[in-house]
Formats: C-alpha cells, structure tokens, sequence
C-alpha cells in the first residue's frame, strides 16, 4: 500500500514537472517571438525614418577640388539644386585624397573631382564604401611650358613634370605617348603604365613626378609639366595654353562620387538629374568650352 501511494505521489510529481516545463517552453518561445516582433517593428520604423530623412533632406555638402571642378559645381549645378530647394555648401580641396575621405567619415554628402581610374583604385586600397553616382566633364590634362613653345623644341635630356599617383602618372604617360614621345612596351595595362614600362625614350626624357597640385610651380624649374586641367586652370593657365592637350578617353571623364547606402535617396537622384540637365549643359557650353565631355552632355 505503501509502494502504490509511493507510485502515485510520484506520478503526480513528473505531471506536475512536464506540465512546469511545457509551460516554461511556452513562455520563453512567446517571450522570443515577441522580441522578434518588436525587433522587426525596430527595424522597420527604423527603414521609415531613415527613408523620411533621406526624402526631406534639403541641405547638401559638396566638395570639389580648386579650379574647373568647383567653378562647375558653384556656376552650373548649385543653381539647379537650389531651384529644387536645397541649401547646397561647397567644400574646396587641394588635394586629390581628402575630398574621398571626407566623403566617407561622412562631412561630405557628395564629391566632384575625379576620374574613373583614380577612384576606383582610391577606393579599392582604402576599402571604401564609395560609388559613382553620375559621369560630368572634366578639364584636359595638357603638357605646358614656359621655356620651350612647342613639344617640337623638345631637347634630349628635357625635364618633364607630371602627376605622381598612379593613375593619373599613368595618364601623363600615356599622353606622352600620344605625342610620339615615348612608347610602351607591348601587352602593359595602359591604365596602371610608369616610367619602368618605356620601351623607348629616344630623346632621354627625365620623369619627374610630383604632387598634382605642385605641377604648375613646376614650370619654373622642368622645362615641360604635364597638369591635370582643374590645376592648371586654378594656377591662372588657360586649355589654351598648353603645347598638347590629351584627347580625354570616357574613363577619364570626372564622376559625382557618393557613399554606397545614399545612391538611391531622392536627393541623389536630383544631383544627378542636375548634371543630366539642358540648364547644365548650356553652362558648360558657355562657360567650360573645351572640356572633355559625356554623351549626354554632348
């Protein structure tokens, strides 16, 4: 008699444990689907308000380097927003690696002052979460001089100045071959070219790379520099100036860069509905005769 109450009270006991842990169970699957609920709902209102923010900003920071890429935005594009309704602040550079910084730690919304080449490759080594939103013109690199009047007066030994990063050393060199100067060695990657892949220098050029925005104090010293258009014309030369002017490919055009997560806001899509526009291309038309241009733009 003892046994069976002994079996029953025990009975009783496991019931009574399964039924504490079922409802343990219960609980804590309603307690992870409610945090679940309000996660998502987070989220969502989150996604909302990020998405009314991105729809109600008004105020831009634009940056751009000295010269044609500032005149373009502050003379053909600001106009444009403005008549949209933003307040537009432009930010200059003389520089080709701050304005992608600034963009990325977030002081700017937008940046104008570089090709292709040179961002992809700035982005690529610094890992940045950039991308190019539109294509715009840009002036041409050129070859200048104040000590000879023509590439014809070139001497064996000249000293020919040009830009040191990578991609726009490579530019300058390719320029160079245009000219009939130098000439490559078969199979290089004419985007990423240097002085180590000449496979003929007949008149001994000497390379000297600087800093872009240094190039236009060169002229005092090399008897040639080689300039990116924005620098030059922010020194006070002229296109028109030059002994050479490059005949810019479309990789070389400038590009509106933005950060990854803006390039779908609605003020994103307005700056580059602005470099689209008839009322743009009638600036640069009047105002930027010569620059290289997109299809678009033509």
């Amino acid at each position: 008699m003892q046994s069976q109450t002994f079996d029953i009270k025990t009975q009783y006991i496991n019931e009574e444990q399964s039924m504490t842990t079922l409802f343990s169970v219960a609980h804590r699957r309603r307690s992870l689907l409610a945090t679940a609920l309000l996660a998502g709902a987070a989220l969502a209102m989150g996604a909302l308000q990020a998405a009314a923010q991105d729809a109600g900003k008004k105020q831009l920071v634009i940056g751009g380097t000295a010269g044609s890429n500032i005149d373009q935005l502050q003379y053909g594009i600001v106009p444009i927003l403005q008549k949209k309704g933003y307040k537009v602040r432009l930010v200059e550079f003389n520089d080709y690696v701050q304005p992608n910084l600034a963009l990325a730690d977030g002081s700017l919304d937008a940046n104008f002052f570089q090709h292709e080449v040179y961002f992809n490759q700035f982005k690529g080594d610094r890992k940045l979460d950039l991308t190019a939103l539109v294509q715009g013109p840009i002036a041409p690199m050129g070859v200048y001089s104040k000590q000879r009047k023509s590439l014809a007066d070139l001497k064996e030994g000249d000293r020919i100045a040009l830009p040191n990063d990578a991609s726009n050393l490579a530019r300058g060199i390719l320029l160079l071959q245009q000219a009939g100067l130098v000439r490559l060695k078969e199979g290089v990657n004419p985007l990423r070219v240097s002085e180590l892949d000449l496979a003929s220098n007949p008149k001994k050029i000497k390379l000297v790379p600087l800093d872009a925005a240094h190039l236009p104090r060169a002229l005092d010293d090399a008897q040639y520099a080689i300039i990116n258009g924005n620098f030059a014309i922010s020194s006070g030369l002229k296109l028109s100036d030059s002994v050479l002017l490059e005949k810019t490919p479309e990789h070389y055009l400038n590009i509106v860069a933005v950060k990854t997560k803006d390039k779908d806001a609605q003020w994103a899509k307005d700056l580059a509905a602005a470099y689209k526009s008839a009322e743009f291309k009638g600036v640069v038309d009047s105002k930027f005769a010569g620059y290289a241009k997109p299809a678009f733009l033509q």
